[in-house]
């Protein structure tokens, strides 16, 4: 799950975060506006790019027009799972 926040001043992921709930979540924001799809769009680009995966392999698959998401990224599993745990694994250890 990732929470968004549109018109954060720059695409970028700040580590994890947990609901009031215990549900975990990791935090990213974009630059784009939450209107039209162009957050969305903008945080599909910024989970790619993070990912090395091509753009068109990333979509939102729920929570269009909420902040928290679920981001749906075809490839190869294995290899994705690595590339998202090399990502947190630096905000973990700091």
């Amino acid at each position: 799950m990732i929470r968004l926040t549109p018109a954060g001043g720059a695409d970028a992921l700040d580590g994890e975060g947990e609901d009031s709930n215990g549900q975990a979540f990791l935090k990213a924001r974009v630059r784009a506006a939450p209107e039209d799809g162009k957050a969305n769009a903008a945080l599909e680009a910024l989970i790619a790019k993070a990912l090395g995966a091509p753009k068109s392999a990333v979509r939102v698959a729920r929570g269009a027009k909420s902040r928290l998401k679920t981001i749906d990224v075809s490839g190869d599993p294995q290899d994705l799972l690595s590339r998202a745990q090399a990502l947190l694994k630096p905000r973990a250890e700091n």
